[in-house]
């Protein structure tokens, strides 16, 4: 510090004692601060301290206050005690006054019990003594009319047998008349079957023969109409030739259904001759059981109701049979006509088919086959061997067909290959829509393409918009 007297302290300027004025208000503030921190502070422990001391009393008080309050209790469980033990003294008494009266009761039912019991195995011993010389008496009395039931029954006994000696005769004379009655009539009967058995088989063989003059002259008719056909084929084109060749082969497999149809006519015809044996048969088991049951009369008649029926039973069979042989002979004529009418159909298609084909189709109309020289020939000593079920049968008889199928798998391949094609087209399509859309909303401005990342905007080289997509080679066999 600077002495005194040597130099005079330099007067302040205005703007330093302003700052000094506001030094000094700053410091009366913050002791001002400071006391009322300690005031604070003083008044928040003088609080506690008073919780602490109002909380303790508060425990004092209620303790010395249960106390009384147990004291009170005490002295009220002690009368409360006391009245119940009186009530129970007197319940206990009122028990044994009636314990005692229920014992005394009790004595007299058992003697009561006993007399009653005395008495009635006197009783019993009385009936049972009654009840024996009842029983003596229901015997002598039983005894007695056994002998005389045992009489009369020997006497009726006697009667009835010689009465069945009699009646047994009497059947006898009549059973034998009656047999005299049914061979007379099985006589009758087997002439009438004989006369029904002949005109059926002379119907039978007419009606066979209308069915064999109608179904030559319609195979005839058929044959002409093919005949012509070839004629008309073999004449405009080589390809028309190829498709009658197709025709032909159907045309045989017609004649051997025919052949069938015939084979199972003379089946049938077969099955009417067995079913006459079975008849003859049957006639036959029926008069051996007539020589079996001449001993009684009543299955006599059920036996002739029996050939009845059987009788009739062949003839509805038979009826049936002519009725199914109707059937599948109209049945036959519908089915050529409809192989007639879908060899129609296949030609007006073919002629159809044909104003599509390309030029590379009309050259070469059948494909070289995929197979290799050696699987060709394994090929065809399968088809050289013989066949043994219908099915392997039918594929070698339809061996003409192969040039056909060769051309309908070639079109079926292409229209695969076709619609395969449109979808990925398809699919292309639909992505690059989505990405032009997406390039739209990325240079378009609206509040929901705002709310959306924008595809046009570009971070580290790369953009929130879709690759393109790669276009797949177009196949060989695309039109």
């Amino acid at each position: 510090m600077p002495k005194k007297g040597k130099k005079a302290k330099a007067p302040l300027s205005d703007e330093e004692q302003l700052l000094l004025f506001q030094q000094k208000l700053l410091a009366d503030e913050e002791t001002a601060k400071k006391k009322e921190r300690l005031l604070n502070q003083f008044l928040k422990d003088k609080l506690a301290k008073e919780e602490h001391n109002s909380a303790l009393n508060l425990n004092k008080i209620n303790t010395q206050w249960r106390m009384v309050l147990r004291e009170v209790k005490t002295r009220e469980l002690h009368k409360d005690i006391e009245i119940l033990s009186q009530t129970f003294e007197r319940v206990v008494d009122c028990k044994d006054s009636v314990i005692k009266s229920l014992a005394k009761d009790l004595s007299e039912a058992e003697e009561q019990y006993a007399h009653a019991l005395h008495s009635h195995l006197h009783n019993v011993d009385q009936l049972l003594a009654l009840q024996r010389r009842r029983l003596n008496l229901l015997e002598e009395s039983y005894n007695m009319e056994l002998d005389t039931l045992t009489k009369e029954f020997e006497t009726e006994r006697k009667t009835i047998i010689d009465q069945h000696e009699k009646e047994m005769h009497y059947l006898q004379d009549v059973f034998m008349a009656m047999e005299q009655n049914y061979i007379d009539s099985e006589y009758e009967s087997k002439l009438e079957f004989q006369s029904m058995w002949d005109d059926l088989k002379n119907k039978n063989l007419e009606e066979k023969h209308f069915l064999r003059l109608q179904l030559e002259n319609i195979v005839e008719d058929l044959w002409r109409r093919f005949q012509d056909a070839l004629k008309n084929y073999t004449d405009a084109t080589e390809d028309r030739k190829i498709a009658f060749e197709a025709l032909k082969v159907k045309d045989e497999k017609s004649s051997k259904e025919i052949e069938a149809q015939m084979k199972r006519i003379q089946k049938l015809q077969e099955a009417i001759s067995i079913l006459k044996g079975k008849i003859m048969a049957h006639s036959r088991e029926s008069e051996e059981q007539n020589q079996c049951i001449r001993n009684d009369k009543e299955l006599v008649h059920v036996h002739l109701r029996k050939l009845k029926t059987q009788r009739t039973q062949a003839r509805e069979v038979s009826q049936e049979n002519l009725v199914k042989l109707t059937l599948e002979s109209n049945a036959t004529l519908k089915a050529l006509r409809k192989i007639v009418d879908k060899g129609e159909k296949i030609l007006k298609l073919a002629e159809i088919c044909r104003k599509f084909e390309t030029e590379e189709e009309k050259v070469l109309p059948f494909y070289a086959s995929a197979l290799t020289p050696k699987e060709q020939a394994e090929v065809e000593a399968l088809n050289q061997e013989e066949l043994t079920e219908d099915l392997a049968q039918v594929m070698v008889n339809y061996t003409g067909m192969e040039n056909f199928w060769k051309r309908y798998n070639k079109v079926k391949l292409e229209v695969l290959s076709l619609q395969h094609r449109r979808a990925q087209l398809l699919d292309i399509s639909g992505k690059l829509k989505e990405m032009l859309k997406q390039y739209l909303d990325g240079i378009s401005v609206s509040d929901e393409v705002l709310s959306q990342p924008n595809p046009l905007f570009i971070v580290n080289h790369r953009s929130n918009l879709a690759q393109p997509l790669s276009m797949p080679a177009a196949q060989s066999g695309d039109k």
